[in-house]
């Protein structure tokens, strides 16, 4: 804010010069002269904060329509299913159901639009879907060309699914062999890469959804199945035969496995990443989803703050309520009640945390403090 000082001098100004060094006026009967001079002095004001061009237009659409419509999938036991009641569950699913109980105050209210893999960036760039929660790999081009991605939720590595007596145990073995692999996918070009670097052939053979690729190795078509290790264990469940099946022990890549959101509302992005790094935080202090009301009155502050009872973690900026993040955790649960529901010991598989461990257990979930 700019403010204008008006300071006034009032000078006398002699029309003589002094007679001599010291010595008073000459007297000239001509009248004093007023002089106004203008200062600019700047005060501090209040700043104002200029959004950037769509900010809270997803979050607006979401509310007037009264649900969020999230990509997901209903093949993939335990990441993205349907159960015996016909019911979307899953990892991923509740990923966004938690989204839509911090926005809405009701994780039902979400709209499932199953996708495949060749469909997802398309769905993010012409904002068809507020969020994808499929399964997808963060990288650079995706994240240049599809939208924003938001926290990784599953650390994985591509690997290969083989006949438990087939006899291939590392990639050198598979040199000639059939591999079925999903098409337009992260998984494909890995794979190619992998044998390229390896001075090796094989055969691919392909297919858009992925449901068809496990079919079809199930079937005896190809003698290799490649895919994130996680998705290769939820599959072997399904096959005819899961103990005629096995997973190698190596991996080929990295596959960081985050929600994105379209690209081009800053607002929506912070919301859904303070989303997720609550679920994280909430496993870090105890907080379940039976225990949020009486951790509301816990002594730590930072509990407080994460749960809306103590100061603003950013809900005012972001549009929602004080009690949003304590609403997701109470709808799913913290981040290891999600993981066990789907792949602890009472799961539809097991499947070893490792790397989806928290931070401070050693494994490489981190969120920064919501407060």
């Amino acid at each position: 804010m700019r403010k204008t000082l008006w300071i006034v001098s009032m000078l006398i100004v002699a029309s003589l010069v002094l007679a001599a060094c010291g010595g008073a006026p000459a007297s000239t009967g001509v009248e004093p002269v007023t002089v106004v001079e203008t200062v600019i002095v700047e005060v501090p004001g209040e700043t104002i904060i200029t959004q950037p061009q769509g900010y809270g237009t997803i979050l607006a659409r979401v509310k007037e329509r009264g649900k969020l419509v999230c990509g997901g999938r209903t093949d993939l036991l335990g990441f993205g299913y349907l159960d015996d009641n016909g019911n979307n569950v899953g990892f991923d699913t509740d990923l966004c159901r938690a989204v839509a109980a911090a926005v809405l105050g009701d994780p039902t209210a979400v709209e499932f639009v199953p996708l495949t893999a060749a469909d997802r960036g398309p769905a993010l760039q012409t904002g068809e879907v507020d969020l994808l929660s499929r399964n997808v790999t963060w990288n650079s081009k995706r994240d240049a060309e599809w939208g924003n991605f938001t926290v990784t939720m599953f650390y994985d590595g591509q690997t290969f699914i083989v006949g438990s007596d087939s006899g291939i145990n590392t990639l050198k073995d598979m040199d000639g062999a059939t591999v079925c692999v999903t098409t337009g996918t992260t998984t494909e070009k890995n794979l190619a890469s992998a044998f390229a670097d390896a001075g090796l052939t094989y055969e691919a053979v392909t297919f858009e959804d992925t449901a068809s690729v496990y079919s079809a190795y199930d079937e005896g078509r190809c003698d290799v199945a490649t895919s994130d290790a996680s998705q290769l264990a939820a599959i072997r469940v399904g096959l005819q035969d899961p103990a005629a099946h096995k997973l190698l022990g190596f991996t080929i890549s990295k596959e960081y496995l985050t929600p994105a959101v379209p690209a081009g509302d800053d607002q929506w992005f912070d919301l859904v990443k303070t989303v997720m790094w609550s679920l994280i935080t909430a496993e870090e202090f105890g907080i379940t989803s039976a225990n949020v009301e009486e951790m509301k009155s816990s002594q730590n502050g930072d509990v407080r703050a994460l749960l809306g009872v103590e100061g603003d973690w950013g809900y005012t900026q972001l549009g929602v309520d004080a009690s949003a993040l304590a609403n997701a955790i109470t709808a799913v649960g913290n981040y290891g009640e999600i993981y066990n529901r789907y792949f602890g010991a009472d799961g539809v598989f097991v499947l070893d945390r490792g790397p989806n461990n928290l931070g401070i257990n050693g494994g490489w979930l981190v969120a920064p403090a919501i407060k």
